[in-house]
């Protein structure tokens, strides 16, 4: 009999509820559900709404009872390092206050007081970025200890919609390796890290593994909805979802490109040795305690606010046919510079930069597009100079994966740059991996392996190549 899982993939822009299940030997996904998600200005800070985003994934759940589909299971995921702080009631002590958020500015600096930059590396092989969940605890034990004294339960943002749908508290593995908090060969809460911090280790979770069945809904949620499941832990962590659709090639760097663009290859162990230090590398928890040694780069967030900045005026494809006009501008700049996280003006912000180090200044909206893609493939390029400096060995292909995959210009300029083979798809790949998570758990598919092994077969996948190679 047919199992049907449904993968509920949130990001910083948009959420949506998709379905997915085994037919003839291939995976097959139907979209049930699309919602919005953004940064609201709650009090003093920025946060995500997670009532709202809570109420539509109940919204998409009830589309699939009016549909007639009753779902085996369901897995969530979204981005990293955000969570809430429940009290002894279970009732939130902060509202789910965003990365991109100013208050932990100053943070970092002042946790490497108490602790060495390197000795924070090696036990958590995590990269230094300012919004990490490690300085976001920080920030409020320094300006609001009130409220880590009360708080019971630490859970992350798809750890608390698992809460809400089963009444169980669990961390999941994936996204707790992204807070620097856990230790990357024990794989637990680093409990040594959080004493010198002072923050109370009794709030987290025992940390789970992907594929771990959580528990049913409860019978609260099964008497507003009509039915029960399962709640599996796919990796919550969407990248860590998003990395099991990559084919399993020993040559091959992965690019998930999306709001963010992440940059690396899956290894069997954490690399947490200066030279990855120094450039800034991360080895986040993937599948079957592998791991995703990788970097965070600004990705299409820019070209998102670019696009908000003109009002909406252009769509996404517009902004890549008026770059492709563009042809004759070039100017870079670093996609990772603070500057970029969270501007009043993107649009503004680019200039300012090319201003400041003598490059030409995009005037037109073509021109910023351009900018922007230029930059991001120049990023790349660098990181995978990196990787290949760390691993010692030269990587044949890139396989980008993710919505931005769908980008034609910006998978060329990858290919020119690299002069590497360029992969695009598949483009659902963050749900793809959750799903396959899920039907791993329910017994469908073996591992990995055969996951892998299916999405290959299911979906299709683009290649570009650089242009001295076309002409050869």
């Amino acid at each position: 009999m047919t199992k049907y899982s449904i993968a509920v993939d949130i990001g910083a822009s948009s959420g949506r509820l998709i379905l997915g299940y085994l037919e003839s030997g291939l995976l097959h996904l139907k979209e049930i559900h699309r919602f919005e998600n953004k940064i609201i200005k709650k009090s003093e800070f920025f946060c995500w709404d997670v009532d709202a985003l809570f109420q539509e994934i109940k919204n998409g759940l009830k589309k699939c009872k009016r549909m007639g589909i009753q779902p085996d299971s369901i897995g969530i995921d979204t981005w990293a390092v955000d969570f809430v702080l429940l009290d002894e009631q279970d009732q939130r002590l902060t509202d789910a206050v965003s990365y991109r958020d100013p208050r932990t500015d100053g943070m970092m600096e002042e946790v490497f007081k108490l602790i060495p930059k390197e000795d924070l590396y090696f036990e958590t092989g995590i990269q230094f970025q300012k919004f990490n969940t490690i300085y976001q605890l920080y920030s409020i034990k320094k300006n609001h200890p009130e409220i880590l004294q009360k708080a019971k339960s630490f859970l992350m943002i798809p750890d608390y919609f698992n809460f809400l749908l089963t009444g169980k508290k669990a961390n999941e593995y994936t996204n707790a390796s992204s807070t620097q908090l856990v230790n990357a060969f024990t794989k637990k809460w680093n409990e040594e890290l959080l004493d010198t911090l002072g923050i109370n280790k009794e709030m987290f979770q025992e940390v789970q593994l992907p594929k771990t069945i959580l528990g049913n809904l409860s019978e609260e949620l099964v008497s507003e909805l009509g039915f029960d499941m399962k709640v599996v832990l796919p990796a919550t962590h969407d990248t860590g979802s998003a990395i099991i659709s990559v084919p399993e090639e020993d040559e091959t760097i992965y690019i998930s490109s999306g709001t963010w663009s992440l940059i690396g290859v899956e290894n069997h162990f954490p690399i947490c040795v200066p030279q990855a230090m120094e450039y800034n590398f991360t080895n986040e928890g993937g599948m079957d305690h592998r791991f995703r040694f990788l970097k965070n780069i600004m990705g299409l967030w820019m070209i998102q606010e670019v696009k908000r900045n003109y009002h909406d005026e252009y769509s996404f494809a517009d902004f890549v046919a008026l770059a492709e006009e563009a042809k004759g501008f070039k100017a870079i700049v670093n996609v990772n510079d603070d500057r970029f996280l969270k501007p009043d003006n993107m649009i503004e912000e680019i200039r300012n930069y090319c201003r400041e180090n003598n490059q030409p200044i995009p005037s037109t909206p073509g021109e910023v597009a351009k900018c922007v893609y230029d930059s991001l493939a120049a990023s790349y390029q660098a990181t995978v100079a990196e990787i290949e400096m760390i691993f010692e060995k030269k990587f044949e292909r890139i396989n980008v994966i993710g919505g931005g995959c769908q980008n034609e210009m910006l998978n060329r300029l990858i290919a020119e740059v690299t002069q590497k083979e360029v992969y695009a798809g598949p483009v659902e790949a963050t749900a793809i991996g959750n799903i396959a998570a899920q039907l791993m758990a329910l017994g469908e598919m073996n591992d990995i392996m055969e996951a892998r092994s299916v999405i290959r077969k299911s979906f299709d996948v683009k290649k570009y190549m650089p242009l001295a190679a076309l002409m050869n």
